[in-house]
């Protein structure tokens, strides 16, 4: 994976997911993930309405712009032109990626989600950022998800492919390791952060696996 990259020079790129957060709000959450020392954070919420989302997602960006923190909206590129975010993360059945910089320009970030060889190969002709690798593992943050393409995928894309790329889906501290063996070093995080009674101790816990 290359370093210093556009939208992905972090080691854990932390994902929203309010139904599992214990009853906080995103924006609770999301101070928290500041605190703990996040610089990528990608706001998920597919039960919001689009109101509901543009109120959070506004607030989030104050806050993230404050902590030189990116700020990546998940689907809703409208949300990501209006609150002025960093970039937007599409899936293979959204808007094609070359569409996608029609709208948003050419400074906005556009992550892709793939889940095999050809679909990676197709993001960068596309002339995506970067690249989400998974789902790694099973994962039950997403309905309708796809099944788990393994930890072969991400020593494939990290072996053959030059884009940067996070790895996700199921991702946990007793897994984590399997992950940085096959060449990841940016891991898409969800639950086992959001879900965590103490988000800034998990955060550092998560950190000291990976940089071990």
């Amino acid at each position: 994976m290359t370093t210093g990259n556009k939208g992905l020079n972090t080691d854990i790129y932390a994902i929203t997911a309010e139904p599992f957060s214990r009853g906080r709000d995103n924006i609770a959450v999301v101070s928290k993930m500041l605190k703990a020392g996040i610089k990528t954070i990608q706001y998920r919420e597919k039960d919001k309405t689009p109101r509901e989302k543009l109120t959070q997602c506004k607030k989030i960006r104050e806050m993230t712009r404050e902590a030189n923190c990116k700020l990546i909206i998940n689907d809703d590129i409208d949300i990501a032109l209006l609150v002025g975010a960093d970039g937007v993360h599409v899936g293979q059945d959204d808007l094609p990626v070359n569409q996608v910089r029609k709208l948003v320009g050419d400074d906005m970030i556009i992550g892709l989600s793939t889940h095999s060889p050809d679909q990676a190969k197709e993001a960068i002709s596309l002339g995506a950022d970067y690249i989400g690798v998974g789902p790694v593992f099973e994962t039950n943050t997403k309905e309708d998800v796809q099944k788990p393409v393994g930890l072969e995928y991400v020593d494939y894309v990290s072996t053959n492919l030059n884009i940067p790329f996070t790895a996700i889906g199921g991702i946990k501290r007793n897994n984590i390791h399997l992950v940085k063996e096959k060449g990841a070093s940016c891991f898409a995080i969800v639950t086992e952060i959001v879900e965590a009674p103490n988000i800034p101790e998990r955060i550092h816990e998560i950190r000291s696996i990976i940089h071990s």
